[in-house]
């Protein structure tokens, strides 16, 4: 999970910014969601879907050691929201702090609500992303090293993150070429999903 990978991509397509990051949580089907949600579920599950499948995706991940290889899609998307913060001037309109304090502002609204479309594990990362700045922080060495902590809790294979961050930092060339790469690509196919999404999953009123 990406998270301010989704964020942005959620933002750029206009799109419901929790729905984008809690479909990584929700097992409950989109039919079922708010009709507010089903957009932003839907479109997590495109953008994962073509995050695991992409060929510039899978020939990165192959390129980690064979015994990180559980953990390599984890060190992916950590590496991917890193050079996003990195660059982040190239990609949006708005400075990353004003557009981070907007997607805390948006998900403490969404995270008022519990129920199985807003899982408490997703609201406990929406409440300590807020309270230690996570989506600033990811353009630091320290953020990485955050991120690569908070992906290790509960990871069946917890213990291979150990030293992870010095990993990636010798991988730099592979990681940031294949971002820069592959994310334009993202940013545009997110854009057409938006577009072209199933008229069932469309916000009340979006329907032409």
């Amino acid at each position: 999970m990406n998270i301010l990978t989704h964020l942005h991509l959620a933002e750029i397509s206009k799109t419901h910014l929790g729905a984008n990051l809690a479909g990584n949580f929700i097992t409950a089907p989109i039919d079922s969601a708010p009709q507010a949600l089903r957009q932003g579920l839907w479109l997590n599950q495109e953008i994962n879907q073509l995050c695991a499948t992409h060929e510039l995706t899978q020939e990165l991940m192959a390129l980690f050691p064979a015994q990180l290889t559980s953990i390599a899609a984890d060190l992916m998307f950590v590496s991917f929201d890193h050079y996003l913060a990195y660059y982040w001037e190239e990609y949006h309109h708005l400075p990353l702090p004003e557009f981070s304090q907007k997607a805390y502002s948006d998900l403490a609204a969404f995270a008022a609500q519990t129920d199985e479309y807003h899982p408490q594990s997703c609201l406990d990362i929406i409440d300590n992303m807020r309270s230690q700045d996570w989506l600033n922080a990811y353009a630091t060495p320290k953020g990485i090293q955050q991120a690569l902590t908070q992906r290790a809790k509960g990871h069946p294979h917890s213990a291979l993150f150990n030293g992870a961050d010095k990993l990636l930092a010798k991988m730099q060339i592979e990681t940031e070429t294949a971002f820069r790469t592959f994310y334009p690509q993202l940013m545009a196919y997110t854009r057409i999903w938006s577009r072209k999404t199933p008229s069932d999953y469309l916000p009340s009123g979006s329907a032409d």
